[in-house]
C-alpha cells in the first residue's frame, strides 16, 4: 500500500488540480490511477513547446534510429498524435532528417528546442563518429517542425575525458541570459567516472558556450546510484530549482519495477550553488491497488501554458498487473505547482477515452 507521505502528496496534488480548474479530485484520481499516459507510443525523453494554437513534443529517435527526432502534436495536452510527413502521410516527419558530419546515425537522444531571435535551436545528443561517445550538438531551423540543420564539424560540447556529454537543456533567465545544462556521461562503460550535472552560459544566439563551466550536482546519494542526468532548471516562487533524474533508466528483467526516479535541488542562481533536497526522490516507481502503477518516471521537462505550469516525463509501458508490457516508454503530463519550495506533481492529465 502507499505510504502516508504519498497520500499526503496526492492530497496536495489534488488541491493543485482544483486550483487549475481541472477535473479529478483525490478519490477519482486514486480510483483511476494517479498517473496515466497521454501518449501510448514509444516516446522517450519528451520535450514540449507551444507553437501557435498547438503544442509540439519532441523525443528520442524511434527504434532502429529510422527517425532521428520524432514529434507529436496536441491542442489540449491530453490527446496527442504523431506528426507525419505531409508528402508521405504514412511516415513520421523527422525534425532533423540529416545528422551533422561528426555524428553517427541511430543514437540521437533527448532533443530540446528553444526559440531564439526569430528562429529555433534544437539541442540534441548524438554518437560522435570518431570517439564513439555521445556528445551534444545544436541545430537551427526557422520552423519548429524543421528541418533542423547542424552544419558544425564538431559537437557543441563533448567532455571526452569524462565519458562524453548528454541531455542538454537550455534555460532563459528573467534577464534574458541563456544557459545550457548537461550531464557528463561518466557511467559510460569506457569512462567509469562520477556523473555530474553542469551549467554554462550560452551566447545570445544560443549557439556557443561562453564563460566558466560549473559543476552543479553529482551522484552522491544512495537513491541516485551511479547516475544523475536530465537537468531542468526552473524559476520558482522562492528561487531556482533544478529538477533531474537519477539511477538506471531501464527496467531490468529481475526488477519488480524500474529504479529510475526524479529528484530536485534548490539553487541560489542559474549557476548554483545547488543543494539536493532532503525530500528526494520526488517521483519514483510504485504499484498500489488504489493509486495505480508507475515504473521508471523520469527525463522530465517543465513548460508553461498561460499562467499554468506543467511537467512532462516518460515512464515504462506496463500491464494491468504492473509488469513490463514491452520495451517502450510512454509520455505523461501533469500540472506542476509548489508548496513551501517543494515541487508538487498533480495526477496526470487523461486522454478523453480515459477520463472518469
Amino acid at each position: 500500500m502507499a505510504s502516508r507521505s504519498r497520500m499526503k502528496h496526492l492530497f496536495a496534488a489534488s488541491m493543485l488540480l482544483a486550483g487549475y480548474g481541472l477535473s479529478s479530485g483525490a478519490a477519482s484520481a486514486a480510483e483511476a490511477g494517479q498517473f496515466v499516459p497521454v501518449f501510448r507510443t514509444d516516446f522517450p525523453d519528451p520535450h514540449i513547446i507551444q507553437h501557435g494554437g498547438e503544442y509540439l513534443a519532441y523525443a528520442t529517435n524511434t527504434s532502429r534510429g529510422r527517425i532521428n527526432v520524432q514529434m507529436a502534436s496536441s491542442r489540449d495536452l491530453a490527446n496527442w498524435q504523431s506528426v507525419r510527413d505531409p508528402n508521405k502521410p504514412t511516415e513520421l516527419l523527422d525534425a532533423m532528417p540529416e545528422l551533422p558530419a561528426w555524428a553517427k546515425k541511430g543514437y540521437t537522444w533527448a532533443p530540446e528546442v528553444l526559440k531564439v531571435a526569430g528562429r529555433y535551436v534544437l539541442y540534441f545528443t548524438a554518437r560522435h563518429e570518431k570517439s564513439d561517445l555521445q556528445c551534444v550538438g545544436a541545430a537551427t531551423s526557422v520552423d519548429p517542425l524543421g528541418p533542423f540543420k547542424d552544419l558544425g564539424s564538431e559537437p557543441l560540447v563533448c567532455q571526452f575525458e569524462l565519458g562524453g556529454t548528454i541531455d542538454a537543456a537550455a534555460y532563459r533567465d528573467g534577464d534574458g541570459q541563456l544557459y545550457l545544462y548537461f550531464k557528463n556521461d561518466g557511467n559510460h562503460p569506457s569512462a567509469k567516472k562520477p556523473t555530474q550535472i553542469w551549467g554554462q552560459r550560452l551566447s545570445a544566439d544560443g549557439m556557443q558556450l561562453i564563460g566558466e563551466r560549473i559543476s552543479l550536482l553529482r551522484n552522491d546519494k544512495a537513491w541516485e546510484a551511479h547516475v544523475i542526468e536530465a537537468p531542468t532548471m526552473v524559476r520558482t516562487p522562492s528561487g531556482y530549482t533544478m529538477l533531474f533524474s537519477a539511477n538506471d533508466y531501464g527496467w531490468q528483467d529481475h526488477q519488480q519495477l524500474s529504479r529510475y526516479a526524479m529528484g530536485f535541488a534548490t539553487c541560489s542562481g542559474p549557476l548554483g550553488p545547488c543543494t539536493d533536497a532532503p525530500e528526494n526522490p520526488l517521483l519514483y516507481s510504485f504499484s498500489d491497488r488504489k493509486l495505480g502503477c508507475l515504473s521508471g518516471p523520469g527525463h522530465q521537462t517543465v513548460f508553461t501554458s498561460g499562467a499554468r505550469s506543467f511537467i512532462a516525463f516518460h515512464g515504462w509501458a506496463t500491464t494491468s498487473s504492473c509488469r513490463k508490457l514491452d520495451n517502450k516508454r510512454y509520455m505523461y503530463i501533469s500540472p506542476l505547482g509548489w508548496r513551501d519550495g517543494v515541487p508538487v506533481i498533480a495526477p496526470s492529465l487523461r486522454p478523453a477515452a480515459s477520463r472518469d
